[in-house]
């Protein structure tokens, strides 16, 4: 793959061109240049760790403050694979952080800052950041997929109001636009749930998965994303492949 078929995957939001003609007249182009180029790299560590894993990526998005890399992969994907695309967005920055100061040493101190600050603000645990991605992986692992998914909303909204409570002396115009984006996509991913329980479902339907583990259950809410399932109903039991062909026929 060339590096131009790379970047026809990203798509870039106006708000960044508008912000690189502020820093080329206001003579600030070295900061808008760091701010880019670790967020550009951050998201090719997701990117080709996709790529590697056989991951179709659909498009990756780039604005002002940082990146979201949308990717057409399976609900019941691996845990460890979404965890290694994943965790090697961060992994990626910290690299283009250590040539960055390499090369660029006038301005260590600058590229320390915004390197930590985008670290830190991607980290922490609210969708659609890989903060919230990892918290809800981690939860998938222990909790069924309808309760790890509704307990990651649950965090991300605490942890935005938190935010905005935390700052609510220092409230500013960009810290505005980041809580209310935040909650923007929050709100959006709430609302997606039910289509993506049933992709969850019908994936499983249409494809065989190798789960090593298998869980006794006793309804179709308490599906996990690592595990295969027997089903107890009315004192029955039902293999997981058997329930979904009888529940997808009737549809």
């Amino acid at each position: 793959m060339t590096i131009k078929n790379i970047f026809n995957y990203f798509e870039v939001n106006v708000f960044v061109y508008l912000f690189a003609i502020v820093a080329i007249m206001t003579a600030s182009f070295i900061p808008f240049f760091i701010i880019s180029f670790l967020i550009v790299i951050h998201e090719l560590g997701h990117f080709l760790t996709a790529k590697l894993l056989k991951i179709d990526v659909v498009k990756i998005y780039l604005y002002p403050l940082g990146g979201i890399s949308k990717f057409n992969m399976d609900q019941n994907v691996s845990l460890i694979k979404e965890f290694l695309i994943l965790i090697m967005g961060p992994v990626f920055q910290v690299f283009a952080y250590l040539l960055l100061k390499k090369f660029l040493v006038r301005y260590q101190e600058i590229i320390t800052i915004y390197h930590y600050g985008i670290l830190i603000f991607n980290l922490l645990p609210i969708y659609p950041l890989d903060g919230g991605k990892l918290v809800n992986l981690f939860l998938s692992s222990v909790c069924s997929f309808k309760m790890s998914y509704y307990l990651a909303i649950f965090i991300s909204y605490l942890f935005v109001i938190f935010i905005g409570l935390f700052n609510i002396n220092n409230l500013n115009f960009n810290l505005i636009l980041v809580v209310l984006f935040l909650l923007f996509k929050i709100t959006k991913e709430y609302k997606m749930f039910q289509y993506c329980y049933q992709k969850f479902l019908l994936e499983r339907y249409l494809k065989e998965y190798n789960f090593k583990d298998t869980k006794i259950i006793n309804g179709l809410d308490k599906f996990y994303r690592n595990k295969k399932h027997l089903l107890k109903i009315d004192d029955k039991y039902m293999w997981e492949d058997d329930f979904l062909k009888k529940l997808f026929k009737n549809c």
